[in-house]
């Protein structure tokens, strides 16, 4: 236990460059997103530390593909000692950021509306960027009652890639039950 956590607290210092690139305004949106502190840890797997993981990875060649595109991966925590309340309006801020620095932003179509300020459930949003036909960044939000995740991936992937890189890093497994789909416009 004592090596795992200096492994992880060397991991978090070498990680100082190469992670995705938040649109602008989109961190201040993001920490007014709940009307209560939080406790918060992050770390970030930059290209040289993922190609080191990249041979613990048993994945076949598609999942190599995938981890091979990857420049860093991102993970930060928000952990709330009471049930979150997640502001509409910071949450509103929050989409328009990324609309308007061109990502594209889905949703699960599952997940009740209504829950959205104080989810019993978790609730996802994902965020695409594309360049060139390939997405470049993404950015997936989990929303939970005492608990938010915000993870944050970039390289260059085909969209199959992300179903290779789910459970991953940090990264989420993909839920079968969610269907994924663009978000009503000003959500």
């Amino acid at each position: 236990m004592k090596l795992r956590l200096s492994s992880l607290l060397l991991l978090a210092a070498l990680c100082a460059r190469g992670h995705a690139q938040q649109p602008q305004g989109a961190v201040e949106a993001l920490r007014s997103l709940c009307s209560q502190p939080a406790n918060h840890t992050a770390f970030t797997f930059d290209h040289n530390m993922l190609q080191v993981a990249e041979g613990y990875i048993d994945d076949g060649s598609e999942g190599k593909r995938a981890f091979a595109a990857l420049n860093s991966i991102t993970v930060e925590n928000f952990h709330y000692h009471e049930p979150a309340f997640y502001l509409p309006e910071s949450m509103s801020a929050l989409v328009a950021v990324y609309n308007a620095a061109g990502w594209k932003h889905l949703v699960n179509q599952n997940a009740p509306p209504r829950e959205s300020a104080s989810p019993h459930a978790p609730i996802t949003d994902l965020w695409l960027h594309f360049r060139s036909g390939e997405i470049d960044d993404v950015t997936v939000l989990v929303r939970g009652q005492r608990e938010m995740n915000l993870i944050e991936v970039s390289g260059a992937l085909r969209p199959l890639d992300l179903v290779h890189l789910s459970g991953h890093f940090g990264i989420p497994k993909i839920d079968p039950n969610a269907v994924m789909v663009p978000a009503p416009p000003g959500k």
